[in-house]
């Protein structure tokens, strides 16, 4: 747990099984719902789901998910409701999607996506539909897009990106539009390009580049309203990367932003009470990173 106040962290309970890839949501309750990942490099993908309680400091397993998976996506819902979807199972790509109840406990299948994905990303919009984009398929990346809606529970298909890509960052602007950026490409290089998704006309439209292709960074929304990219991968750049960017919706125009003291991807940004954005983790040259930092 780390506290802002003294800038220091502490230890809390553990897992009951050690996870990667998964994903980690905040209840209504408060508690943190943890769902499915893999063990090990190369192992079977997980099942098992559990439930963290910030009073007591203890993580408990809860329902089972019905399909196991890694690399999806976990989105909780105005209804209460946290949506899975997508993902890795054991051999594949997989389209199915489940709806977990923190009343009961209980993981339900609702309708499947129209493509089998994972690492594409999921984001709740303000009319309460959530917008699937992109991913990797059976063979590639893919440009589709879908929308769940929660009252009926089906998808259906939406514009498709202009650029196939996956591990990129999806992030809600102010106005309603999502701005998607970087990721992987289709021959696999590092992506620059973004685009924004207008949920009015269901049309993707390219906005400014990055100056620096990349992948597996993360996007922070600001309290100013610009978007904090930082880090990520880009093999014919440095490799692991420290710079970060700012994008201004206004302009639709990336600045620098400052480098982060250490380079690394598949790291968290979290927007902190106070504005201030905290990185955590990630992996760089060395292996796994126990480093932290704080943007402002």
């Amino acid at each position: 747990l780390y506290d802002p106040s003294t800038k220091t962290w502490t230890l809390t309970g553990p897992l009951n099984t050690a996870r990667y890839s998964h994903t980690s949501t905040l209840l209504p309750n408060g508690q943190v719902l943890v769902s499915a990942g893999q063990y090990i490099a190369g192992s079977a993908s997980l099942a098992s789901a559990e439930l963290y309680d910030p009073i007591k400091g203890v993580w408990a397993f809860t329902g089972t998910l019905n399909t196991a998976r890694y690399a999806h996506t976990a989105t909780l819902l105005p209804n209460g409701l946290v949506l899975v979807s997508g993902g890795f199972g054991t051999a594949s790509s997989i389209a199915n999607a489940e709806l977990y109840n923190p009343a009961t406990g209980i993981w339900t299948p609702t309708g499947p996506l129209n493509t089998a994905r994972y690492a594409h990303t999921a984001t709740l919009l303000p009319n309460g539909l959530v917008l699937v984009s992109g991913g990797f398929g059976t063979a590639s990346s893919i440009a589709s897009a879908e929308l769940y809606n929660p009252a009926t529970r089906t998808w259906t298909t939406t514009g498709p990106l202009h650029t196939a890509r996956y591990g990129h960052t999806a992030t809600l602007l102010p106005n309603g539009q999502v701005l998607v950026s970087g990721g992987f490409s289709s021959t696999g290089a590092a992506l620059a390009s973004a685009e924004l998704y207008d949920p009015a006309t269901g049309i993707w439209t390219a906005t400014g580049s990055l100056s620096t292709g990349r992948y597996y960074h993360t996007a922070t929304l600001l309290p100013t309203g610009q978007v904090l990219v930082s880090g990520g991968y880009n093999l014919l750049a440095t490799g692991f990367l420290a710079s970060a960017e700012l994008y201004d919706p206004a302009t639709g125009n990336w600045t620098a932003a400052g480098n982060l003291t250490t380079p690394r991807e598949y790291h968290t940004a979290t927007r902190l009470p106070n504005g201030r954005v905290l990185v955590t983790g990630g992996v760089d040259s060395a292996g796994y990173l126990a480093s932290t930092e704080v943007y402002w």
